[in-house]
């Protein structure tokens, strides 16, 4: 078994750890054994070195292992989700797109948190649209059964990942703890779509949810650098399915989508993303109703509810006409609030 001391002085000579020994390091983080200094230096080491795939897979496994786990009845459990960082400031389409996806007939464990770097995350979001987001792992799984959807607050999740908030906090750096979010959803996903904050991640991450059992995953990367499929430039993805990975670009047009400003699409805080997640689920945004069809229609494909991801969007686009998205979303809010109330 590697120690922290072996792994630093490994890491800080440009070494990579193996699988094994990265599940070493993680698990004496997440058990409380290492000293704040001790975990700074990990994660600097890695990050100036770069992770590798093997180095994540053993991360995320053990992170896994650590967490609160939702119990859901479906067997086909999706999520959308980002590693959030992209540093645009955009309204949270990976949430609007989960409502949409769900109203399709996807079972959607959607994972996440506050906002770290961007204005609103969608923890933030879903809580001021009246969502009840403080629920146990068990009334998480008792919501997706009901709904087709509930939402996992990430600190509720992964309690012990507490032990490195104040180093990550302290050193001020992308960590592998950012990639992590996604890689270790509670309810098991393994059907979703993940957006990362740079380009050089999306094939590598691809291979690591290959390594955790994925069945169909797309993650994707914008040529303008979002963690979302963009209306506004090329996108980056590759994509696992049936084991094998395949890397390809998409373009807005190929939708029959106008490349367009993002401009109208960012905002300062929770509240202004709420009113343009609306707008898009009830059909009256054009660029906000586009960027939530190009990504809930990526999602209903990774789900395996739509043969290509054009039929996918195209699903998505019936959906927001309908409004049957906007209702999933207040269905959420009535049946979690039902949890205030509960003895």
């Amino acid at each position: 078994m590697m120690n922290l001391q072996e792994a630093i002085r490994a890491l800080s000579q440009g070494q990579d750890l193996t699988n094994a020994q990265m599940a070493d390091v993680m698990r004496i983080i997440m058990q409380g054994d290492a000293t704040p200094a001790q975990i700074g230096a990990v994660l600097t080491a890695l990050h100036i070195k770069g992770e590798t795939v093997e180095e994540l897979t053993g991360a995320a496994t053990v992170m896994r292992e650590f967490a609160a786990t939702v119990t859901v009845k479906a067997d086909r459990v999706a999520d959308t989700v980002g590693t959030g960082g992209d540093g645009a400031g955009l309204f949270n389409v990976s949430t609007a797109a989960a409502l949409v996806a769900c109203a399709a007939g996807a079972t959607m464990a959607k994972h996440g948190n506050r906002a770290a770097t961007g204005n609103s995350g969608s923890a933030d979001v879903l809580e001021t649209a009246g969502v009840n987001i403080a629920l146990s792992p068990e009334a998480v799984g008792k919501t997706i059964d009901a709904v087709g959807l509930g939402f996992m607050f990430a600190p509720t999740h992964h309690g012990a990942t507490r032990h490195a908030i104040g180093p990550r906090r302290e050193i001020g750096i992308r960590t592998l703890f950012n990639l992590l979010g996604p890689l270790t959803n509670p309810a098991g996903a393994r059907w979703q779509l993940v957006g990362v904050f740079d380009q050089a991640w999306v094939h590598p991450l691809t291979e690591v949810f290959a390594n955790l059992g994925s069945v169909h995953t797309l993650v994707v990367c914008s040529d303008d650098g979002l963690d979302e499929i963009s209306i506004a430039a090329d996108t980056k993805v590759s994509e696992l399915r049936d084991g094998s990975i395949k890397d390809y670009v998409i373009k807005p047009e190929e939708f029959g989508i106008a490349r367009q400003s993002l401009d109208d699409l960012v905002v300062t805080d929770s509240t202004q993303s709420l009113a343009l997640i609306r707008s898009a689920l009830t059909g009256t945004n054009g660029s906000a109703a586009d960027m939530v069809a190009l990504n809930a229609g990526a999602t209903i494909y990774a789900a395996d509810l739509a043969d290509s991801l054009q039929d996918g969007v195209a699903r998505a686009r019936e959906i927001l006409k309908s409004g049957a998205g906007y209702g999933k979303l207040e269905e959420l809010v009535a049946y979690t609030q039902k949890f205030l109330v509960e003895p």
